[in-house]
């Protein structure tokens, strides 16, 4: 199983990023799908998950109403759209799938930075 993560990379204070995270021998589907952040010096933390069931979205309180989690079958790639990005959005974002059986698997990480 790989997950690769995508789109991170600088943008302004206010701007957008939509990170991917393509996954290979796997099925997103049928999978629970998390996307993490780990800043310098700050644990991992839950951004955003998708429901395998039914797409039930869950976000964490500090990127509510900013960012969207979404996911499409048939790329087997889940999404997430970054808007009104802040300074605190900074960090390394990792995708992660946890199969029916609660095996879990994580992406290498993209870097977001938000700066002007």
């Amino acid at each position: 199983v790989q997950l690769v993560e995508s789109g991170g990379g600088l943008v302004q204070p206010g701007g957008s990023l939509r990170l991917s995270c393509t996954v290979s021998r796997l099925a997103v589907s049928r999978s629970v799908m998390r996307w993490y952040r780990q800043a310098p010096g700050k644990e991992r933390e839950l951004v955003a998950a998708i429901s395998n069931l039914d797409g039930t979205t869950v976000y964490g309180n500090s990127v509510k109403g900013r960012f969207t989690i979404s996911r499409d079958n048939g790329k087997n790639t889940v999404f997430l759209q970054m808007n009104s990005l802040k300074p605190e959005d900074t960090a390394v974002y990792y995708c992660n799938a946890v199969t029916r059986s609660g095996d879990a698997y994580w992406g290498q990480g993209t870097q977001v930075t938000v700066s002007s």
